[in-house]
C-alpha cells in the first residue's frame, strides 16, 4: 500500500492552507512554491478536493483555494478517499477465479483482509489538519511573519 504523489501533494497542500494562512484563501502559486508542487497539478488536485466539498475557491487578488470545514474535521483519510479511493486489501483478479468464493480459506483470509482495511481506515480517520499544524509547531516550523522567541538564560 502506497499513497500516491497526488494524495501526498493533496495533504501537503491541504495542510499548507491550515497551517500558514488559518484555512483562509491561498493562492496555488503560493502553496505550490513553498511544498515544491508543480502548480498545473496542484490545480488539478484542487479541483477534486473542490468536488469532494473540502476545499472552496474564490477568484481575485485576494482569492485562492480555502477550508470548507475547520481543520480538526478533515481527516487524512478524507484525503486518502479523494485521491486514492477506498482502502483495499482485496485481490480483483484472484475474485474473478471461478469457484474461489466459497472456499473457506480464501474467506478466512478475505475476512482478515477486510479487517485490516478498516484499522488503516481507522488510523488515516484519526489523524487529521489540526493535529498536522500542532504537530509543525512542535517541530518549530515558523509562520510567515511570526516571530520565534528565543530565551538566553
Amino acid at each position: 500500500m502506497k499513497l500516491s504523489s497526488k494524495g501526498r501533494y493533496a495533504v501537503r497542500a491541504l495542510f499548507d492552507i491550515a497551517f500558514f494562512n488559518d484555512g483562509r484563501p491561498t493562492q496555488v502559486k503560493d502553496i505550490a512554491e513553498r511544498q515544491g508542487i508543480p502548480p498545473r497539478f496542484l490545480e488539478q488536485i484542487f479541483q477534486d478536493l473542490k468536488r469532494a466539498g473540502l476545499v472552496g475557491s474564490k477568484r481575485g487578488p485576494q482569492g485562492g483555494y480555502s477550508l470548507l470545514r475547520s481543520p480538526d474535521e478533515v481527516s487524512l483519510g478524507d484525503v486518502w478517499r479523494v485521491t486514492e479511493g477506498a482502502v483495499s486489501f482485496s485481490d480483483e483478479a484472484e475474485e474473478a477465479l471461478p469457484g474461489n468464493r466459497n472456499d473457506p480459506c480464501r474467506q478466512v483470509m478475505d475476512n482478515a483482509f477486510e479487517d485490516l482495511a478498516r484499522s488503516v481506515q481507522a488510523c488515516l480517520d484519526g489523524v487529521n489538519l489540526t493535529s498536522l499544524c500542532q504537530r509543525a509547531e512542535r517541530l518549530g516550523l515558523n509562520k510567515p511573519g511570526s516571530r520565534r522567541q528565543v530565551y538566553v538564560i
